[in-house]
């Protein structure tokens, strides 16, 4: 009997394809659904590899054509070897040579749900089951046939059955509507975001775990030139550009991980022949004029014809050098090691990004005097941390960025294409009208431009809030896909450009990235970010000891940054800890380490920490109250990450004034089964007479929080929280569990009602969760529900931004209170405890 992934692992030889080994003796995954995914693979012929969990492993068919929804058209679906649940994440490039080479992306994938013993009926060669997918679901067959294939491969049909979900093939073609995938938005036939293994064979052991991908350093504006000691590089106007060098292949990316290697093949060349190992290289290409200044349409056009000769790659820094992670030495001396690697380049494609110094009050005149957009400025002594922080700034000499294309204007005279841009940067509930351009346009653009706009073009406004008749006349609207840069004297109060004049479009950056860009004052810029030194910094008037000390591996985050991040962002979630016993969860080791809950005070000496009347918790030590900023930095000082608060605060702590509904999913369910389930359940709340407010959990789900008046006591809101569990189990048994535990949760979602308990918490908005990354709990308005990505949408890394593009409270209402009534118990079918 031949051994389970056998076939898989006869195929291929693991040392030069990038495709996941796998168990050779899989075993079943514990209590969750079963997943399926959906592969589009660009082999020899371009084809959808179909994958269904079953006994460990991945059964899988390859449908030439792919799915379609149209119960009429049955797909041809060839039986081909099982293959290890990891390679359902898998997306990349197989090499040449290789089993299967060509680009693969996950097409689709969630869970499916058999009909009967899924065992058997897969032995019969009939499996009936039904889709909870990304782009598929609903019910559909896989039938084994008796026609012959190549070789010994079964040949199989798959059918969509006739339910809702069906559609005809002549209005709709899925494959074809939705061809991108679902973890990246990458597409066959592109380079995917994964990185390209190399063809060579490469050796097992290595003395640095070089990352796959990797996030650059981002520079913070700010208002003026702040004081201490900064070295400066000219703002570079070009692509931010990322280089890996691994088994001495080279990758180039952009900030957002896109594949650009082969749009630079020169610059992977050049960088080739500096023959290093192991590293990740930081940098910028631009197109340089007569001048020798950065000439971004020149850039854009050098890459429209595809003369990357004209291009250069300017680096400035090296996380990752020869095999050594960098990230925690000093500026100065990860770029000494740098430029001492390219000393050995003699190509002209290749160049180092000197820096300059200049005095505080003269840098804007050594800019201008050079011609600059800006600077950048990067204080001395500082790691590399792949987050946005106030270690990198950048100083604009003239205002200027990039905003949403969401509509234009007739062209007047003799002009072609179109008269003005109109513009938007996203905010709060939606897109923002930012005012409109109409000069810095040659006639070359025009034409590009409007070739563009054309068929994106749509009968309504995508703005959030309609425009005034005068400013809407004469306006065609366009679905907003493309981002302009531009070039403009200052924001109007209205919240408008002045002066604007259009510089090029822009690739690099995704619309839903585009905010207003505010300075932030240079006084207001954190202490120097912490050192290998290991000397005490100082946050908040507290004293953080071991700066240095890594909170989170995967972002490199230390500990005073965490310390600092906090502190920046107090005023948000004081409100949140205010009058609250907090229980502290503590990583003293960081994420990675052994974490652990403490309720009480015990011997934790807190600097700022109030402890509450010991009548509160009798038989304990005092609970916890974090009141102030120094507080909030103080526990950061002593190993916390997240901050989990009771649902009543201490002044009345017998009457809750909240309740929360925590959707905790399966693993397994993709997110828009999540969000539907938070639609659904927020209805029920709605017919209810409730309000409730979002917040992303900054797990794996979302929280629903209801806020009451302190009427009733911990049982009574504990036992509603319940009845409302259990009705939307009773009506959608399918979808919900109101019972813990994960073997009860298989393919569905637990309403958690059990942190409304006495003594019970929840984590508290705006609270960093101790997770790979550090995403952060963050509340959201309820016109944002459907447009969330993920319960780790926001993190220490780039909260900022969202909170400095908000325009509203996304929890706006929420001092009103509420009352539980005997109607509402009615309607839930329950009735209150006794």
């Amino acid at each position: 009997m031949a051994k389970p992934l056998s076939e898989y692992h006869r195929k291929r030889d693991f040392e030069i394809t990038g495709e996941p080994a796998g168990d050779s003796k899989p075993n079943k995954r514990q209590a969750s659904a079963l997943a399926f995914v959906i592969q589009k693979h660009d082999a020899r012929s371009l084809h959808y590899d179909f994958r269904l969990e079953l006994d460990g492993v991945l059964k899988s068919w390859a449908i030439p054509k792919g799915p379609s929804l149209d119960p009429s058209q049955k797909r041809l679906a060839v039986h081909v070897e099982d293959h290890p649940l990891s390679y359902g994440s898998f997306e990349g490039s197989i090499p040449a040579g290789q089993y299967g080479a060509g680009d693969v992306i996950v097409w689709d994938r969630g869970v499916w749900q058999p009909h009967g013993d899924p065992q058997k009926a897969y032995a019969a060669g009939k499996l009936k089951f039904t889709l909870v997918g990304e782009k598929l679901a609903g019910d559909w067959t896989l039938v084994r046939t008796r026609l012959k294939g190549s070789g010994d491969k079964q040949q199989w049909l798959l059918i969509k059955e006739q339910d809702q979900q069906a559609r005809p093939s002549s209005d709709y073609d899925i494959v074809q509507a939705q061809p991108r995938s679902v973890l990246s938005e990458a597409s066959v036939g592109t380079p995917t975001t994964a990185a390209k293994p190399s063809a060579k064979k490469a050796s097992r052991k290595k003395t640095l775990a070089l990352p796959d991908q990797f996030a650059p350093q981002l520079a913070t504006l700010v208002d003026r030139a702040p004081e201490g000691n900064w070295l400066y590089e000219i703002k570079f106007d070009g692509y931010r550009m990322l280089a890996r060098i691994r088994d001495g292949e080279v990758r180039l990316f952009t900030r957002n991980g896109h594949d650009w290697t082969d749009r630079l093949p020169r610059q992977a060349k050049a960088l080739q022949a500096l023959k290093l190992k192991d590293s990740w290289l930081d940098g910028e290409v631009v197109s340089l004029n007569g001048d020798g200044l950065p000439d971004f349409q020149a850039l854009q056009n050098a890459f429209d014809i595809g003369r990357s000769l004209d291009i250069v790659y300017y680096l400035f820094d090296a996380p990752f050098l020869e095999g050594r992670d960098q990230r925690q030495d000093p500026l100065e001396k990860r770029r000494a090691a740098l430029k001492a690697a390219l000393a050995r380049s003699k190509s002209k494609l290749l160049r180092f990004s000197e820096a300059f110094a200049a005095n505080q009050h003269d840098i804007f005149e050594s800019a201008r005097d050079l011609a600059l957009e800006g600077v950048i400025g990067k204080r001395a002594g500082s790691p590399y941390v792949s987050s946005r922080n106030t270690d990198w700034i950048k100083l604009k000499c003239r205002l200027r960025q990039e905003f949403v294309i969401v509509g234009y204007t007739r062209p007047q005279g003799s002009r072609s294409g179109f008269g003005a841009l109109l513009l938007a940067v996203n905010g709060d509930a939606g897109l923002v009208y930012a005012g409109r351009v109409g000069t810095g346009f040659d006639r070359a653009a025009l034409q590009d431009i409007y070739a563009r706009l054309t068929p994106l073009q749509r009968k309504t406004s995508p703005l959030d809030k309609p425009l005034t008749r005068a400013q809407a006349r004469g306006v065609h609207w366009v679905e907003p896909q493309l981002v302009g840069e531009v070039r403009f004297a200052e924001w109007t109060r209205e919240g408008v450009v002045r002066q604007a004049a259009f510089v090029a479009l822009r690739s690099d950056k995704p619309v839903e990235q585009i905010i207003h860009e505010q300075p932030r004052a240079a006084k207001s810029l954190q202490a120097p970010t912490a050192r290998k030194s290991g000397a005490p910094s100082t946050v908040a008037g507290v004293k953080i000891t071991h700066p240095e000390r890594i909170i989170d591996q995967h972002s490199g985050t230390q500990k005073l940054q965490l310390a600092q991040f906090y502190d920046s962002i107090s005023r948000w979630i004081l409100p949140f800890l205010h009058h609250r016993p907090v229980a502290l969860l503590r990583a003293l080791e960081g994420v990675g380490g052994e974490q652990f809950f403490q309720k009480h005070t015990e011997r934790l000496a807190i600097p700022h920490l109030q402890q509450l009347d010991p009548a509160l918790d009798p038989g304990h030590a005092r609970l916890m109250e974090i009141d102030s900023t120094a507080a909030l930095v103080g526990a950061v000082q002593m190993g916390t990450v997240e901050l989990h608060t009771w649902g009543a605060t201490s002044d009345k702590i017998e009457t809750p004034d909240l309740f929360v509904l925590d959707l905790d999913p399966d693993p397994a369910l993709p997110w828009k089964t999540m969000l539907e389930a938070a639609q659904l359940t927020l209805s029920v709340l709605d017919e209810l007479g409730l309000q409730a407010f979002i917040k992303t959990s900054g797990g794996k789900g979302l929280h629903l929080v209801v806020p009451l008046a302190r009427r009733d006591d911990w049982d009574t809101v504990k036992a509603f929280a319940k009845a409302i569990a259990q009705f939307m189990t009773q009506q959608l048994p399918e979808r919900f569990t109101a019972t813990s535990g994960p073997k009860n949760r298989v393919g569905k979602i637990f309403i958690d009602y059990l942190r409304n308990a006495r003594g019970a918490s929840t984590v508290a908005a705006y609270s960093v969760r101790a997770r790979p990354g550090l995403p952060v709990s963050v509340p959201v308005s309820r016109d944002e529900l459907k447009g969330l990505r993920g319960a780790q949408q926001w993190t220490v890394a780039n909260l900022h931004e969202r909170l400095q593009g908000l325009k509203d409270n996304p929890w706006a209402g929420y001092a009103n209170r509420q009352k539980i009534s005997k109607r509402m118990w009615d309607k839930l079918g329950a009735t209150p405890p006794e």
